[in-house]
C-alpha cells in the first residue's frame, strides 16, 4: 500500500481507518460451521445476530456461506449464493453495515458486490478459476489468506521446508503479485496468515510468535484465531471453552501489528483490542 494511504475504501459507503485495529464479527450462515453451524442460517436470525455484533463493537460483519473448517467439503455455488446474497442485502440495506463475504466463488463475488458488500475475504486467495478476474472487476478490497491444499485435506500432515513465517510470506507475495498483475491496486489488498489452515499446533504457535515478520509485506494484516483448534490443543479446551485463550491471542496479534481481528466473540474481543491499542498508543 502507499505510505500516504490512511484509510481503505470498502465499496461506495464505507472507509476503514488504517490508524487503528478493527473488529470483524463472524456471521456463518452455514449448517456445518465448526463453532456456530446452523444458528444463523435463517435471514432473520442472521440480521439479529449482526445487530448484536454491531452493538458490541464490530466494525465489519463477515458473512460466510461455505464452511472451511478442517475436513469440510465445498458447497454448490447456487446454494452458497442462496445463503449469502439475501443476508448481505439485508445487512447493508437495513443496518447500513460494512459487510465482508467469506467466499472463493467468482459468481458469489459478483453477486455480493451488486448486493452492497464492501469486502471479499477469500481463504483460497483468488485461486479458483475466474476468481481473480471477478475480484478485480468488483472494485472491492480483497483479503488473501495462506492455505495449502483444500479444507478437506489441508490438515493431512502439513509440512514446510522453511520456517513457517517465511513460507507464509512467500505465498502471500506470490498472490499479491497475481492481483497486481490484473490491475487490483495495492490499496485494495490485505493479508491473512491463515491460522489453523494447513498448520500444526507448532506451526500456529511459531507463526503467532513471529507475526510481526509479515509487516515487511506492507499490507494490512487480518488475523483470525477465534475458538480455533490451536487453542483447544494448547489448553485442552473444547470449542465453547476457548474465549480466554482467544483473547490472549488477540492481544498478541494486535501488539504485533494486526489491523483486523476476526472473531465470534465480538464484545470481549473489542475490549481486548481497545485496551491493547490504548497501551500501544501511549507508548508512541
Amino acid at each position: 500500500m502507499s505510505k500516504e494511504t490512511t484509510s481503505m475504501s470498502c465499496g461506495e459507503r464505507h472507509r476503514l481507518s488504517l490508524g487503528r485495529p478493527h473488529v470483524m464479527g463472524i456471521l456463518n450462515v452455514t449448517p456445518d460451521s465448526f463453532s456456530d453451524g446452523g444458528r444463523h442460517a435463517v435471514s432473520d436470525a442472521a440480521l439479529r445476530r449482526a445487530e448484536e455484533m454491531l452493538r458490541e463493537g464490530a466494525d465489519i460483519i463477515d458473512v460466510g456461506g461455505e464452511s472451511t473448517r478442517p475436513g469440510a467439503t465445498p458447497v454448490d455455488v447456487q446454494q452458497e449464493m442462496d445463503r449469502v446474497v439475501p443476508v448481505v442485502e439485508r445487512l447493508t440495506g437495513e443496518l447500513g453495515a460494512l459487510v465482508s463475504v467469506d467466499t472463493s466463488a467468482p459468481e458469489v463475488m459478483t453477486a455480493i458486490t451488486v448486493a452492497g458488500a464492501g469486502m471479499i475475504n477469500d481463504v483460497r486467495s483468488l485461486r479458483r478459476p475466474g476468481a481473480l478476474e471477478a475480484a478485480a472487476a468488483s472494485g472491492l478490497p480483497v483479503c488473501l489468506m495462506h492455505m495449502v491444499g483444500e479444507p478437506d485435506n489441508m490438515q493431512n500432515d502439513p509440512r514446510y521446508e522453511r520456517p513457517i513465517e517465511e513460507e507464509v510470506a512467500t505465498f502471500l507475495e506470490q498472490q499479491i503479485a497475481r492481483c497486481r498483475g490484473v490491475g487490483i491496486d495495492g490499496d485494495r489488498l490485505l493479508v491473512d496468515p491463515g491460522f489453523g489452515f494447513a498448520k500444526t499446533l507448532a506451526h500456529n504457535l511459531r507463526l503467532m510468535n513471529r507475526l510481526e515478520y509479515l509487516q515487511y509485506l506492507g499490507y494490512p494484516l487480518l488475523v483470525g484465531t477465534s475458538r480455533k483448534g490451536m487453542i483447544g490443543r494448547a489448553l485442552s479446551r473444547e470449542v465453547d471453552e476457548r474465549l480466554y485463550g482467544g483473547l490472549a491471542l488477540t492481544t498478541l496479534a494486535v501488539s504485533k501489528g494486526a489491523w483486523i481481528i476476526r472473531t465470534h466473540d465480538v464484545a470481549a474481543s473489542a475490549d481486548a483490542v481497545g485496551m491493547t491499542s490504548a497501551v500501544l498508543k501511549e507508548g508512541k
